[in-house]
């Protein structure tokens, strides 16, 4: 490809070409369902309308890092639950932490209702349906705790057709692959921005970007991509140089995941109740209650990893009984393997000293406290553990 002397990627014409196919395949191809880019009648915006930006909002959020068909039945359960901004904003943090349960990065959810309470500070209760009650601008999103550049772009073309570009994982992939890039996208953010700037339909961004956007999920995806369905093969680098699109973004050569082994005790009480306690607010699983454990030691048995670790954290003696439940499971940033057993307390009454709290609970309760995925599987296994041994209930 050529590039012309302003530093544009594309020439004017090869611009006005390339936003007529996208916008031309998507009135056909796109995918028109998805609710948050609907009217409240199910009926498909004109141009110059404007959406809810606070359904827009959640959605953006709960798509980083996540999958459409992932999002979707979370953002339905979101919208009953929270159903104004208002709601978001007075609800207990746990109400929230529990409604994202399953979705992954925690923090999310509570940036979301952390944004929330600052956008309503000093709001009056019906104000926020105005129009000029949300930001209008990249610069006051941006603000907003969790808003980068490109969820910020992307709520303001959906919500009211502002022209602002975006940059997410899948329009990445197109453009990398539209000039053949030779370089992993995170080492040429700059041009891609560039391209995505200079492409952008300034009279129906809303359309345009989510042409983008569901090109790259049906179209160009990251294997096997369909380049003869693709409305724009002809302005392709990688398509016509008939290279392989699908080795394209390059990518970076990544460091296998480092494995850790964690010990878990789920302590019964006489009464029969469980203990858990809820995670300082730092990092991605912070507020989340879990069941206590730590980090195995060179030279440590599982035992006495379960029993050291409690002691520490809850200043509690336990007796470590038979095994649960062992599995791995895998974070960005580290794999581990949780081995889980069950535990009697000796003695001693369970102290917060690596957490915000901790608490006993009925058995039967714990669905009503969010824990991260992996305890989830813990509680599963301790159901049928129970049953299986046709043990009373513990409640």
């Amino acid at each position: 490809m050529k590039k012309i002397s302003s530093g544009l990627a594309f020439t004017s014409n090869q611009t006005i070409a390339i936003r007529a196919a996208l916008l031309d395949w998507f009135s056909i191809n796109g995918r028109h369902w998805i609710p948050w880019k609907l009217k409240a009648d199910g009926s498909q915006p004109e141009v110059g309308e404007s959406l809810n930006p606070y359904e827009i909002w959640v959605a953006e959020v709960m798509l980083q890092q996540t999958q459409l068909k992932i999002v979707l039945p979370y953002w339905q359960k979101w919208m009953q639950v929270f159903p104004t901004p208002f709601d978001l904003a007075k609800a207990d943090e746990e109400e929230v932490l529990l409604c994202w349960q399953g979705l992954g990065y925690y923090s999310r959810a509570r940036r979301l209702q952390q944004s929330a309470q600052m956008l309503l500070n000093g709001v009056a209760t019906t104000s926020y349906i105005e129009s000029k009650f949300w930001p209008k601008d990249l610069e006051s999103w941006m603000a907003l705790p969790g808003i980068g550049r490109t969820t910020a772009g992307s709520i303001l073309s959906s919500a009211f057709n502002y022209p602002s570009a975006i940059l997410d994982g899948n329009v990445k992939r197109v453009f990398s692959r539209l000039i053949a890039s030779s370089v992993p996208s995170n080492k040429n953010i700059s041009l891609l921005w560039k391209i995505s700037d200079q492409l952008l339909d300034k009279e129906n961004p809303r359309n345009f970007n989510q042409s983008l956007m569901d090109l790259g999920s049906t179209v160009c995806t990251p294997r096997n991509p369909n380049c003869l369905c693709c409305p724009i093969k002809k302005h392709c680098i990688a398509y016509s140089s008939n290279s392989d699109p699908s080795r394209i973004p390059v990518k970076t050569n990544s460091k296998p995941l480092p494995k850790e082994v964690i010990g878990i005790g789920i302590v019964c009480d006489s009464s029969g109740k469980i203990l858990i306690d809820k995670r300082l607010n730092n990092g991605v699983l912070g507020g989340l209650w879990e069941f206590p454990g730590g980090k195995q030691e060179n030279g440590e048995s599982i035992v006495q990893t379960i029993s050291r670790e409690l002691q520490e954290e809850l200043s509690i003696k336990v007796d470590v009984l038979d095994e649960l439940i062992s599995f791995e499971h895998s974070y960005s940033h580290k794999k581990l393997l949780f081995i889980v057993h069950r535990c009697y307390l000796l003695e001693g009454i369970p102290k917060p000293l690596a957490s915000k709290e901790v608490r006993w609970v009925k058995l039967e309760d714990l669905h009503r406290y969010p824990f991260p995925a992996a305890n989830g599987k813990m509680i599963e296994a301790l159901f049928k553990v129970l049953e299986a041994d046709n043990l009373p209930n513990l409640s």
